[in-house]
């Protein structure tokens, strides 16, 4: 084979190993759209007209302790706080970890609540970083609200500081900034209250976007699509993730992820999975992950559910910068919980884990962008030589955009079909606007901030990355 030959070789190659891979990527999503769409229509069959409030007179309706790790939240967290307490349900309580702030978060809660230092005693069933406080309200209002003041040891160590804490069988873990539906909680418990033959040990529910929106003493009041670009493209973002790929994953019985925003777990199970891990920035991906792994190996019957109702609603990034923070923390996550349990991968022993949701999230998940920038980069190479087929290319680079556009308004119209809380028509043209701009403006971003995780996991970076927030003053002014 003359060089020539090799390079028409090599290219061939190229071009068909991204088609199969871009046609790979295109069907499973196509698939899972179809089991979403199944699952979202058995759902709402069997909960449209369930009486929420009635399931609040049952004797066997779970307790539960809600964990808020706060860190530098203080121009939002007297609002966040009154969101959890206005919860519609009996049997809780509010346990907020301060986890070190720099800023004034423990001076706005020991005011704004009324909280006074108490002499309980604090014991680190799993290793935590130290305890200096913890402070109850002398109001009655507020008799429900729990304050642990900390040392500084990262969002894994601040929830398992709660789960130390709590008394609770139950735990609701959630960040600070999260503003939830009334209903949340007997929306979460329901699945553990109807349990039979497997144990529920896990519970999860759609995340989604709270810029613009009008919030009031701590509840969402009118739902609006943000007026910033990038927290507008990032609805559409969370609609397909949660509404499409989790949903779906959920009826095949292999959800890895309950996003760390929001989630129900049994404490028993957590607590002897050993809480979250310390070792990692995507902790919520890898305690769902261990647990599951965990009840396998014990030869335990178990469930990890989902709840597709849009029950909490929190503030998305409006800059790349911190954006970017965020998604190479993401990927870092991956990296971390992929390495950690990657004994499961094509493990039959782990069923579907194994042999379907690992390899769907090591190849579609973690790969993609991988594989998506290096065929950008030979692409480039090949226009520099004069060498590349453009018919090929533009009828390629079109059939991807196409299908990325058609794939969002599948995710917008489920919205619509279904829970319907973008209610103006307005609202519905911006992010149907923003759908057509999504591949061409935002995409490539999330692949540089993907690909950033990368490195910086190379380079050993353990960071957190500060996650400066607005806080919703203009939303309810």
């Amino acid at each position: 084979m003359t060089g020539f030959e090799g390079l028409d070789y090599g290219i061939w190659v190229f071009n068909y190993f991204i088609l199969f891979f871009a046609f790979l990527v295109m069907i499973s999503y196509l698939i899972l759209a179809i089991i979403s769409a199944r699952g979202l229509i058995q759902y709402l069959k069997r909960n449209r007209f369930v009486n929420y409030k009635a399931l609040l007179a049952l004797e066997n309706v779970p307790r539960v302790s809600l964990i808020a790790p706060a860190y530098n939240e203080g121009r939002t967290i007297v609002e966040n706080v009154k969101s959890l307490l206005a919860i519609n349900y009996n049997n809780f309580d509010v346990i907020v970890v301060n986890d070190g702030s720099k800023d004034n978060s423990m001076e706005v809660l020991i005011s704004s609540f009324q909280m006074v230092r108490t002499e309980m005693t604090y014991v680190p069933f799993i290793p935590t970083k130290d305890v200096q406080g913890i402070y109850m309200s002398t109001n009655p209002a507020f008799s429900k609200l729990i304050v642990v003041d900390k040392e500084n040891g990262g969002k894994a160590d601040a929830l398992n500081t709660g789960i130390n804490i709590s008394q609770n069988p139950y735990l609701v873990c959630i960040d600070v900034d999260c503003i939830m539906d009334k209903d949340v909680l007997l929306k979460l418990a329901k699945p553990y209250m109807e349990a039979s033959d497997s144990r529920v040990i896990a519970t999860g529910g759609v995340v989604r976007i709270a810029n613009s929106c009008t919030i009031k003493a701590g509840k969402l009041i009118d739902v609006k699509a943000p007026d910033n670009f990038i927290a507008r493209v990032q609805v559409i973002e969370y609609l397909r993730a949660f509404i499409l790929g989790r949903m779906a994953w959920s009826k095949l019985d292999g959800l890895l992820i309950i996003s760390g925003a929001f989630g129900m777990f049994d404490r028993e199970i957590a607590m002897q999975c050993g809480g979250y891990s310390t070792a990692t920035v995507g902790e919520d991906m890898e305690l769902i992950v261990r647990m599951r792994r965990f009840m396998i190996d014990q030869g335990l019957p178990y469930k990890v559910q989902y709840i597709p109702d849009p029950l909490c609603w929190t503030e998305a990034p409006e800059s790349y910068k911190i954006l970017g923070k965020q998604r190479s923390r993401w990927m870092r996550g991956t990296i971390e919980t992929l390495w950690t349990h990657r004994k499961m991968m094509f493990n039959p022993k782990y069923k579907i884990l194994g042999m379907l949701s690992f390899p769907y999230w090591f190849f579609f998940e973690y790969l993609a962008p991988l594989v998506e920038f290096t065929g950008l980069i030979i692409t480039l190479i090949l226009i520099y030589l004069g060498i590349v087929n453009w018919q090929y290319f533009l009828i390629f680079l079109g059939l991807v955009y196409v299908f990325a556009v058609f794939f969002s308004m599948i995710a917008l119209f489920s919205e619509e079909s279904t829970f319907k809380r973008y209610h103006r028509v307005s609202d519905l043209l911006k992010l149907g606007f923003v759908a057509l701009l999504e591949p061409l403006f935002f995409h490539p971003f999330t692949v540089y901030a993907s690909l950033k995780g990368n490195w910086e996991k190379l380079r050993g970076n353990k960071g957190w990355g500060e996650m400066t927030r607005k806080g919703f003053e203009k939303k309810a002014a």
